[in-house]
């Protein structure tokens, strides 16, 4: 399912502008991006060149050694005395290499410096978290508003840096995204912190870059870069006073009833229930994401029906426990959750 179908179930303040996914290196939305795409650059014609160099003298050598007679007797006069040229030639292509290595190496240098130097005041903080297979991503009170929960999928406003602080909760996880910043890797028991800010519009895909297990493939983060009046309205409405509204009918009511005394309340939380669970993520505001199951399915009415009925068949490995529901239990169930605005 396209991207742009996936933005359709989502409130229209929650939504960012634009309807495709980015995951492309060579293409910087942050400024900590366009340092690491120079340096790229600046490598890559180093390296292309030196590679043509060397490629040149090689065909050279083999057109010379063509044009040779072929039962000449070789020339062994270099064996008895110093061939010049080609000592000076190799002294040079050596001293020349010497000088790019160390070139690249201060460009490298001072790439890592202007990482570590992200400009402006007022950094927007959130905390990261990576677990089996999903992200847990914690908006701490900020002004009047207060702190905040949610998964799988970062808002952050545009022009405005961001320090995000990385945490394993169970193995290595990897943070990155290509379009923003380079790698970041989460380790349990160490916490550490990415800086970046995104300066273009968009969504932006940020796969766990290191082996985590089975559902590795499976553990994607979603960045929605968008304007601060959007992201704003975002976080204004993920910190309403009143966490949900009422069951609308009867049918999302029985939604609620078997959300809370079946093992669904064991592993997530729902502000203003009594589901206060912390193995999963916060779904107070389920629908406001664009996927489920750390983007393995678009967030939607049938594809919450399959995951709840058979996790595993959409996330082989997950350790989400496939929930034994009775097929109006299950209607009912995603009805009320499909309102968790």
């Amino acid at each position: 399912m396209p991207v742009a179908g996936l933005a359709a179930a989502i409130p229209l303040a929650c939504r960012a502008a634009p309807a495709f996914l980015e995951h492309n290196a060579l293409a910087p939305a942050g400024i900590q991006a366009e340092h690491i795409v120079r340096l790229w650059h600046l490598t890559l014609i180093v390296c292309g060149a030196v590679f043509a160099a060397v490629l040149a003298g090689v065909l050279f050598a083999l057109v010379r050694r063509a044009g040779a007679q072929q039962h000449a007797a070789p020339d062994l006069s270099g064996t008895v005395r110093p061939e010049r040229r080609a000592q000076r030639v190799v002294v040079g292509a050596s001293l020349f290499s010497v000088v790019l290595l160390i070139g690249l190496i201060v460009a490298d240098v001072l790439t890592d410096r202007a990482l570590s130097k992200l400009p402006g005041a007022n950094p927007l903080q959130i905390e990261l978290t990576g677990w089996q297979w999903w992200w847990q991503a914690r908006y701490p009170a900020e002004s009047s508003r207060i702190a905040f929960v949610t998964a799988n999928e970062l808002h952050v406003p545009i022009g405005r840096p961001v320090v995000v602080t990385l945490k394993a909760g169970d193995v290595i996880h990897s943070f990155w995204v290509p379009n923003l910043h380079g790698k970041k890797d989460l380790l349990p028991g160490i916490t550490s912190t990415i800086e970046f800010r995104a300066d273009r519009a968009g969504l932006y895909d940020g796969p766990c870059a290191e082996f985590c297990g089975p559902e590795h493939a499976l553990m994607a983060l979603r960045i929605v870069a968008e304007p601060p009046a959007r992201y704003e309205a975002w976080a204004a409405a993920q910190t309403e006073s009143a966490p949900i509204p009422a069951p609308a009918d009867a049918l999302a009511a029985q939604g609620r009833q078997v959300f809370e005394r079946s093992a669904c309340a064991g592993c997530h939380t729902v502000r203003g229930t009594s589901a206060v669970g912390q193995l999963g993520p916060d779904l107070t505001h389920l629908m406001s994401r664009q996927t489920i199951a750390a983007g393995a399915l678009p967030n939607d009415a049938p594809d919450l029906t399959r995951w709840i009925r058979d996790p595993g068949s959409a996330k082989p490995g997950t350790t989400m426990p496939a929930v034994p529901l009775s097929g109006a239990d299950l209607h009912a169930l995603v009805a009320w959750l499909t309102t968790l605005q």
